[in-house]
């Protein structure tokens, strides 16, 4: 690939160009990774051997630290997926149960935020429907990262919350519900080819802040896909062509998306199984009250501090899950 790179012929196509140019990026740095993990390892040896007891703790933390990168790239090694290794779109959409549940919609916005903070994953928000009251309806990320989608496709389904709702003055029990949507971000437009006729798309005035925030155009972008009824939207940025740059890369992502469920349709069809992508069954529950529990209803996972979780300490679940999944769906 690096010889490849070097082809002075490789910029007349610039889109595969920059495709081959982003794998080759991520395969140096995997390569890079493995290579300054075993120096590492190397430096460790060396310091034990020296016997120095005043050394005990420095080394005990740095073995810590080299077995849980080395955790964290045998996981890395399961995601065999074709799209696992790419950027991800992630959405985040309110069920039933009005404000309290656009607040926990807007819990678990922040969650991943945090989640892909950790990890140094870059995030963009593409789309963001606040709610009336508190919270949000629903929310868009683009979600750039190595192996964002095999990560994050791990919180595909719905989420569930129980707690006391800050909005009830009875001080009473709530349950809320939210969806959270994650697709593979498309590199090429050859891989989901959009028939413009296919397409109708809207100008509207994107929703701000007021005052001098609020927009005077219609530079928000609404395009809805014929053929699949497929609607998606983006607002956040102040151009036009930037927000229907947008809403095409999600509406190419959520219909690699739908092949991939057809896919998985005729597989289970062939197998004498039900799948089904309905809203009833959620796959993690978060317990506030009466008690603190996040359950991963999948693995069966139990961790007894929601609130590290909510801030970002998703790896163990994450982490869980994929240890389930001998082969990883593309």
């Amino acid at each position: 690939m690096e010889r490849a790179a070097e082809d002075p012929q490789l910029w007349q196509d610039p889109e595969s160009a920059q495709v081959k140019m982003k794998r080759l990026a991520r395969l140096r740095q995997e390569v890079e990774g493995w290579r300054g993990l075993r120096q590492r390892i190397v430096d460790v040896i060396e310091l034990a051997e020296l016997g120095d007891e005043s050394l005990r703790e420095e080394i005990k933390a740095e073995l810590a630290a080299v077995e849980q990168e080395l955790e964290n790239r045998e996981l890395a090694t399961s995601l065999s997926g074709k799209y696992d290794a790419d950027d991800a779109i992630l959405s985040v959409h309110a069920g039933a149960g009005g404000t309290d549940s656009q607040d926990w919609a807007q819990m678990l916005e922040r969650m991943y935020l945090r989640w892909c903070e950790r990890r140094g994953f870059e995030t963009e928000i593409f789309d963001r429907s606040p709610g009336e009251e508190a919270g949000i309806k629903s929310v868009t990320v683009a979600v750039d990262g190595e192996y964002a989608y095999g990560y994050l496709r791990a919180e595909r389904g719905v989420h569930r919350l129980v707690r006391i709702s800050p909005f009830d003055s009875g001080n009473r029990r709530h349950t809320s519900f939210a969806l959270v949507e994650v697709y593979p971000q498309v590199e090429s437009e050859a891989e989901i080819k959009i028939d413009p006729k296919d397409i109708k798309v809207d100008t509207f005035l994107s929703a701000g802040a007021g005052g001098q925030n609020v927009q005077k155009n219609e530079t928000a972008i609404r395009i809805k896909h014929l053929p699949s009824g497929l609607v998606v939207t983006s607002q956040n940025e102040r151009s036009q062509t930037q927000n229907r740059e947008n809403a095409m890369r999600v509406l190419r992502a959520k219909l690699l998306d739908l092949e991939r469920q057809k896919r998985e349709e005729q597989l289970a069809a062939i197998k004498g199984q039900h799948v089904s992508a309905e809203w009833g069954s959620q796959i993690r529950s978060y317990v506030l009250h009466p008690y603190q529990l996040v359950k991963d209803h999948r693995t069966g996972l139990e961790l007894s501090n929601p609130a590290a979780v909510l801030d970002g300490d998703l790896d163990e679940l994450i982490s869980a899950f994929l240890k389930t999944q001998t082969i990883a769906p593309s």
